[in-house]
């Protein structure tokens, strides 16, 4: 059965690959003007969203200038409406900025709140969702809103309804979730070709070294200098 779920995963990737471009084009677009107009770039998901929120968040290879808005209840209150918006409060927005917004189904209050909130501040929004689930299913936010509805730019995973890809003989639900592999492919394709987008500008882009290769704690060092420490939501350094 493990072949059959990776084999899934490449074939659910190769898609990405096939109808993705304009998107991952757009979105990096976004993040691109937002770095070079020395703004900074936000990602928010719910649950287990909430690990491609900090995908994109200061790692190895990735842009430095990246803040994770962290949900400290990691998907409990994401029905609650009103719940998203206090998540964005006392952050420093600018208009014109970026923000990733990650929901796989994007039916709940959650990061419908924040798209609304975000639009309202002037950013951006990106979402990433499925939009074979969210389409299939209503919105439980009192807009009747989905997630997709409200973005400048849609990032469809093509995640299955559910985020289960496999069904087993014998077993009455489905299995092999894949909505954080495809998700995760998908952030990093829009943040490689935003770098590329920057360099083509003459500017240069902020990405991160390993701090495990010999220099890489001076390259990221003059990153900090230039930008500040950047601080998560609930302002510990990063």
């Amino acid at each position: 059965m493990y072949s059959q779920y990776l084999d899934g995963v490449i074939s659910l990737l190769q898609r990405l690959r096939d109808t993705q471009g304009e998107a991952i084009g757009k979105a990096a677009a976004l993040v691109a003007a937002s770095i070079e107009g020395g703004g900074m770039v936000y990602a928010l998901g719910s649950g287990h969203s909430q690990l491609l929120a900090l995908e994109i968040q200061g790692r190895a290879g990735g842009l430095y200038p990246v803040v994770q808005i962290m949900d400290p209840l990691w998907g409990r209150a994401e029905r609650v409406e009103g719940y998203g918006k206090v998540l964005l409060q006392g952050l420093p927005f600018k208009a014109g900025e970026a923000m990733f917004v990650i929901s796989n189904s994007g039916r709940n209050p959650q990061p419908v709140d924040v798209a609304l909130r975000a639009r309202e501040l002037g950013l951006r929004v990106i979402a990433v969702t499925s939009l074979v689930h969210t389409q299939g299913v209503a919105s439980r936010h009192s807009s009747g809103k989905r997630l997709f509805e409200l973005a400048d730019v849609v990032l469809d995973t093509g995640t299955p309804p559910g985020d289960a890809s496999l069904s087993i003989p014998g077993l009455a639900v489905r299995t092999g979730p894949v909505s954080t592999t495809l998700g995760a492919a998908l952030m990093n394709a829009v943040m490689v070709e935003a770098v590329q987008k920057l360099v083509e500008r003459g500017v240069a882009p902020p990405v991160l070294m390993s701090s495990n290769l010999d220099g890489g704690d001076a390259h990221n060092a003059e990153l900090v200098t230039r930008y500040g420490p950047l601080k998560s939501a609930f302002g510990l350094h990063l």
